[in-house]
């Protein structure tokens, strides 16, 4: 492996969920600790299963690996170091200030880079405090910072009054006001990540367009603040010796040959590694031990039945949404788990049945609306272009909010502009538009924001709280879009997932803050299922069996009802291939 190669001191893993970056971190630490190094593993992510992984409870501390010598582990839970972290601030507040005011301020720490720097500032002795690591020549992380978090770091002062009522919109910045640690330590550790000699990171994709265009825009994010030194790993790769007599298995190979020959430029220089497709969970050290390796002797037998599933289609879902006539219909879920297709899917079905449907998406991947455009009746596609709309919120709060401050005070408001939840605030209020349209056809939404999101816009006196201000007393009767998102009757939300171990527990997480925000979720998608069609590949056999537990425990767990969607041979796009995912399964074609 081209990242293992004359190793540096830190080696960071960063990726998006789901990709393997925690079992790679894992397998990376004991081929080091084998080879006679002595070895920390830190854990910094929120779904960490580090100790689930080495069968050790591992906890905020210390802790030898017994069956590996020379490697213990750490895992840094990131929402104690958080909510600890927002005690520190809010608490001197708390009945000095207007109860309105600590909640705003409780609202804007609430977010993921609240999180996010809150485990920083618990690593960040790792990587400037030697006498804390003196006992190890190598220290690996699973997850590393954000650039976005990192450039928050770098920049200089205070954000002074940020926190006080109606100052801004802006989501990232108010974790910022409960630094208390010396800029100097900061600084230290910054310097650390940049120095190749000491750090190497390591991207984590899958052969997929959208994981690769994710790694592509981490890459360059990083390399803009100076963190040079970075390596490539492919995970998950379908070896080709499986995709012979599987028509499936040949398409997934097809699929994922034709994603790394159109790579993004950005990441054709880089060192790359590619890890095949196990066919094995990466539970255990024996699992572990074969993942980084070229061949997999814990093959599995080609008599191996594929498991039968019995779950519900989409089609089943999609029966009891038409029974209302209209209504809004909001697909949530993480990166790279399906929730465009999923919400053309569902917007499709109904206009099949004859409802009238407005589907509209802020996907960058425009051809999915080129595709649908026109070709069914009863079904209107809209855009929003993300760009544009988050390029205008941000000139109005500057040309506004920006307006007062100084020179210091409108960096970091700039810097904050540049979050994901700002995209996320300019493009529900572009969506905000659309909703309306709910009250006399069906409107399916795509890339939705999250329930962080849409708790901040409520906190913040964003719209919801102006227009209940202005109609108070006036007799009138009035609706909000976060009372028709809290209203089940007016909005069912759909939870996309995959059945797999991490996007199953985000897709938990996005359901707590959802939940939070008055929201319940009406139904959950198990998305691009194995289990859920036919395959005679021994290693897909043995993927679907894996499946069966993931999709036991959103059935168990968390969903109210659920639908399983397969995975089909061909991409699903256009009305004939989205038509066929709502099929039952048990009348599903071979596809």
């Amino acid at each position: 492996m081209k990242f293992l190669e004359q190793t540096s001191r830190f080696l960071f893993f960063t990726g998006k969920g789901g990709v393997g970056k925690t079992s790679i971190a894992c397998a990376t630490a004991m081929q080091l600790a084998a080879s006679g190094q002595r070895v920390l593993l830190v854990s910094t992510d929120p779904a960490s299963n580090v100790g689930q992984v080495f069968g050790v409870s591992i906890g905020n501390h210390v802790t030898a690996i017994p069956a590996i010598p020379r490697l213990s582990a750490l895992e840094i839970d990131p929402q104690a170091a958080a909510q600890a972290y927002r005690d520190r601030l809010v608490g001197p507040v708390r009945g000095v200030l207007p109860e309105a005011v600590v909640k705003g301020i409780e609202e804007q720490l609430s977010g993921a880079c609240t999180t996010e720097i809150a485990a920083f500032d618990e690593f960040t002795s790792l990587l400037t405090d030697e006498a804390l690591t003196l006992d190890y020549e190598h220290i690996i992380f699973d997850t590393a910072p954000t650039g976005h978090t990192i450039r928050l770091l770098q920049l200089p002062g205070a954000w002074s009054g940020f926190l006080d009522e109606g100052k801004g919109d802006a989501s990232c910045l108010g974790p910022l006001a409960g630094l208390e640690k010396q800029h100097a330590q900061y600084s230290a550790a910054v310097a650390a990540l940049a120095d190749p000699v000491r750090t190497r990171l390591v991207l984590v994709a899958r052969a997929q367009a959208a994981s690769l265009r994710e790694a592509a825009r981490t890459h360059t994010e990083l390399v803009a603040i100076g963190l040079s030194q970075q390596y490539l790993v492919i995970n998950g790769l379908f070896p080709a010796d499986e995709a012979g007599s599987d028509p499936l298995a040949a398409a997934i190979c097809q699929r994922e040959q034709a994603a790394l020959v159109a790579i993004p430029a950005e990441l054709r220089p880089m060192p790359t590694d590619y890890i095949a497709l196990k066919p094995f969970n990466l539970v255990g050290l024996e699992a572990l031990r074969q993942l980084l390796v070229a061949s997999t002797p814990m093959a599995v037998a080609a008599s191996q039945a594929q498991p039968k599933i019995a779950a519900p289609s989409l089609s089943a879902l999609v029966d009891e949404i038409a029974l209302d006539g209209h209504g809004l219909v909001m697909l949530m879920g993480k990166g790279g788990v399906g929730k465009t297709t999923m919400a053309a899917a569902v917007a499709v079905e109904l206009a099949h049945r004859g409802l009238a449907v407005h589907l509209t998406t802020s996907d960058p991947a425009a051809h999915l609306t080129e595709t649908l455009h026109g070709t069914l009746p009863h079904l209107t596609v809209s855009r929003i272009d993300p760009h544009k709309v988050t390029q205008q919120y941000r000139a109005h709060v500057l040309q506004s909010k920006g307006a007062t401050l100084d020179a210091a005070g409108r960096a970091l408001l700039e810097e904050d502009l540049l979050s994901p939840c700002t995209e996320e605030i300019a493009v529900f209020q572009a969506f905000s538009r659309v909703i309306r349209e709910a009250g006399r056809q069906f409107v399916v939404m795509d890339t939705a924001p999250t329930g962080h999101t849409l708790l901040l816009l409520d906190a913040t006196g964003a719209y919801h709280r102006e227009v209940v201000r202005q109609m108070q007393g006036t007799g009138l009767h009035f609706t909000t879009p976060m009372q028709q998102l809290q209203d089940p009757k007016q909005t069912k939300v759909l939870l996309v997932t995959l059945a797999e171990t991490t996007p199953v527990l985000e897709a938990a997480t996005l359901q707590s803050d959802l939940r939070r925000a008055g929201i319940e979720p009406w139904a959950w998608i198990v998305n691009n299922s194995v289990a859920a069609t036919k395959v005679t590949s021994p290693l897909l056999r043995q993927r679907a069996r894996n499946e069966l537990r993931e999709i036991d425990a959103v059935v168990t767990n968390h969903a109210k009802r659920y639908a399983v969607v397969p995975l089909l041979r061909e991409e699903p796009v256009g009305v004939e291939r989205l038509l066929q995912l709502s099929q039952p399964l048990a009348t599903q074609k071979e596809n």
